[in-house]
């Protein structure tokens, strides 16, 4: 056992470092906390304009063409994205281009402008770290300091742009490496986390409100005692698998998509032109605009979106699965964006589809998709379970995490992020030894390699 003396002073070193990494993070949280305002504000006037005016769509080809073109001229390694910060935190490299920042922001709002099926969480969790590394350089920070600001940079994107500070602190830390979480950079995260978010709500935009009105406690009735409805749980737990499922197929189609459109198609140029022209091709087959943008909310009251999803009725049997090939196509072939919030379209349309299949409450097994095929395809079943719980209430969290974990595991060691590594394998047998974990990071690399070759 340590001496009391000792003990004491072991508190004021911690307290010393809380201090510290308080004021190094709090520049970057405001800082981000107001990009991402900008960012909501400029996303949500993008797809106003495309609503009222969707002649934009014809458009897109050549706003595929404009984004090759500003990233050619001025982005250089910035074209991976996310995968180039997780790089930079694993190993120190050449750092983070400043102009990151502005040049995704402008390049997805274009995205969003003329109708590219796209997200908006890779855009945020990029410009945080953007904006972390510059100031790291500016503080003249050491790599494994540098490495703990950067993780704060995503935290704060991440928490800013969904309203949920607690989840953008754990997906930092998680997101990583599958199956390791290292806690050295808890607290900076947490707290650039819940100051980005506050600066961003301080400004004058608002995250959609998501609600589950089921109960379980009701559902029980006398068996209140129970925290679970057990013949649902294994409704939940079966969802989970096709949740899952869904995530590892969104995740091997936008990497055989990238793979495929830059060894067949040899003008740079033409990926997004080519790409635009498929999506506006199945858009106008399917004789609706629901799968293009955001999909949070449908301007026409009959139409498909997320908020839609979680009553009955609010989602087509496929809606799930035309969310899921337009994205894969707007992302694989230049467009810019995140891969979260049309997984979240993704996941609440089948879960809704599964909730009218098996008779289970619609707008609970709506909300479990909507997390859980994000934990599958991010390999971030507690932040996603988190997530549940700031955006739904934790009322249902033993569903949530059911639903989560089994997703986690049946989406297999692939994910939509090729720079995480793989720590720990999602299958303990004597065949999961460390040369298997060796090959599956390296072939995650080199696709991660071949991804950025123009």
């Amino acid at each position: 056992m340590f001496a009391p003396t000792k003990s004491r002073f072991e508190q004021l070193r911690i307290a010393r470092h809380l201090i510290r990494w308080s004021l190094l993070v709090l520049p970057v949280s405001v800082v981000v906390g107001a990009v991402v305002a900008l960012f909501l504000w400029l996303l949500e006037s993008a797809t106003q304009v495309r609503q009222a005016n969707l002649w934009l769509l014809s458009l897109l080809p050549l706003a595929g063409i404009g984004i090759y073109w500003l990233y050619r001229r001025y982005g250089k390694n910035t074209e991976v994205g996310n995968n180039l910060i997780m790089d930079e935190i694993h190993e120190p490299g050449g750092g983070i281009p400043f102009r990151m920042a502005p040049l995704v922001l402008v390049t997805t709002v274009i995205t969003h402008l003329f109708g590219g099926s796209a997200g908006r969480e890779g855009t945020a969790v990029q410009m945080g770290g953007s904006v972390a590394d510059y100031f790291a350089k500016k503080f003249g920070l050491r790599h494994e300091d540098k490495r703990i600001l950067l993780m704060a940079g995503m935290a704060a994107g991440f928490g800013a742009v969904f309203g949920t500070p607690v989840t953008g602190a754990i997906f930092a830390l998680e997101v990583l490496a599958v199956g390791r979480i290292k806690y050295d950079a808890l607290m900076p995260c947490l707290i650039a986390s819940l100051v980005a978010d506050i600066t961003c709500t301080s400004f004058p935009i608002h995250h959609t409100h998501y609600s589950i009105g089921y109960s379980a406690k009701e559902a029980m009735g006398a068996m209140s005692f129970i925290s679970f409805d057990v013949l649902l749980l294994l409704k939940v737990l079966i969802a989970g698998a096709f949740f899952g499922l869904a995530s590892y197929g969104f995740t091997v189609l936008s990497h055989y998509l990238t793979a495929k459109s830059q060894q067949l198609i040899r003008r740079r140029w033409l990926i997004p032109a080519i790409g635009a022209v498929l999506v506006l091709s199945i858009s106008y087959c399917l004789g609706t605009t629901d799968y293009l943008g955001l999909g949070v909310n449908s301007p026409s009251a009959d139409g498909v979106s997320i908020v839609s999803a979680f009553s009955a009725g609010g989602a087509d049997s496929f809606s799930w699965f035309w969310k899921l090939l337009l994205t894969a196509i707007t992302l694989s072939f230049g467009f810019k964006g995140g891969e979260v919030t049309p997984l979240f379209f993704i996941g609440a349309t089948l879960g809704n589809t599964l909730a009218m299949l098996s008779g289970a409450p619609v707008d609970l097994f709506a909300g479990l998709g909507f997390i859980a095929v994000f934990a599958g395809a991010t390999n971030t079943p507690l932040a996603c379970t988190m997530m549940g719980i700031e955006l739904f209430g934790a009322e249902n969290t033993v569903y949530y995490a059911v639903a989560c974990f089994t997703a986690y595991y049946f989406s297999g060691h692939t994910g939509i992020y090729t720079s995480q590594r793989v720590a720990v394998s999602k299958f303990h047998t004597t065949e999961a030894k460390e040369s298997t974990l060796q090959e599956i990071n390296t072939n995650q690399q080199e696709y991660g390699r071949r991804s950025a070759i123009d």
